[in-house]
């Protein structure tokens, strides 16, 4: 299935009845209020996901703030939003899927492939004049069966290791990456060797991915042709949204889930900073 689907194409969906499963996953850093968001207007039918207790397992120092959920209880979260093996999904925010993308990637991990992106979010939703509704939407518990694995991911000591990753891309912000600004985590700087490419750079300024080709030449300027890419962000959010911008310019990639809340919290790591 492809990474993204678009509005019209998910309206076509919704009005011909077939069987689609819409995951409203509001969330940003810094805004606690997400369900609140959801609960004021959403796509009909969406369901809320939350990031921080069904995505991410609790986090710590030298774990990251935002580790991967347990494979168990990921299956038992997918099954409260009503998702049953053979179903569609479609995952989408209000951020241009810098939220949502955590969800496919940990979805496609899962070996659950029928699963897109709404390219432009409920933004380009609203934007189309397609209808929002309030209030909560739940489904009946499906019975999808996931696993776990199916994507790569690279952890400290693949990192540590320069031989196991050619390019290293780190999707924060660049101030961050450069180390002049962090909010969020104790150190400032970046894993050495690592490349600047903010994640926002992916989207145009509706918040829909650039075209294919605009994101492989912003790719292959940053090294992405040359060998083995991996992506790292703050805490393993964004940096899922990076993945799938690399997947739609055809480059595959891995994630480090711990990010640099785990590079910057485990003794003895080095950090850079500057350009």
């Amino acid at each position: 299935m492809k990474t993204l689907m678009g509005v019209q194409d998910l309206q076509a969906r919704m009005t011909s009845g077939a069987q689609t499963i819409l995951l409203d996953v509001r969330w940003s850093l810094g805004d606690p209020h997400g369900h609140e968001h959801y609960r004021a207007a959403h796509i009909p039918g969406a369901v809320f996901v939350d990031l921080e207790t069904q995505l991410c397992a609790p986090g710590g120092p030298g774990l990251g703030r935002h580790p991967l959920p347990d494979a168990d209880a990921l299956q038992e979260a997918a099954r409260q939003w009503g998702l049953n093996d053979g179903d569609t999904v479609v995952a989408y925010d209000a951020s241009g899927n810098l939220a949502a993308a955590r969800l496919w990637w940990l979805l496609r991990d899962a070996g659950f492939t029928s699963v897109s992106l709404l390219d432009g979010g409920l933004t380009a939703w609203r934007a189309a004049g397609f209808d929002v509704e309030g209030g909560e939407e739940r489904h009946c518990v499906g019975n999808v069966h996931l696993s776990t694995g199916r994507m790569p991911v690279v952890d400290v000591p693949d990192l540590v290791d320069a031989a196991l990753v050619d390019v290293l891309l780190d999707a924060r912000a660049a101030e961050r990456f450069r180390g002049e600004l962090e909010p969020v985590d104790p150190r400032a700087g970046h894993i050495p060797g690592a490349i600047s490419a903010p994640t926002t750079e992916n989207l145009g300024e509706d918040r829909r991915f650039r075209p294919a080709a605009e994101l492989r030449r912003r790719f292959d300027a940053l090294g992405a042709d040359r060998g083995r890419v991996a992506v790292y962000c703050g805490s393993g959010i964004t940096a899922a949204h990076q993945i799938a911008a690399l997947e739609i310019a055809g480059i595959d990639a891995a994630l480090f889930p711990g990010s640099w809340s785990q590079w910057s919290t485990t003794e003895g790591l080095p950090v850079a900073t500057g350009a």
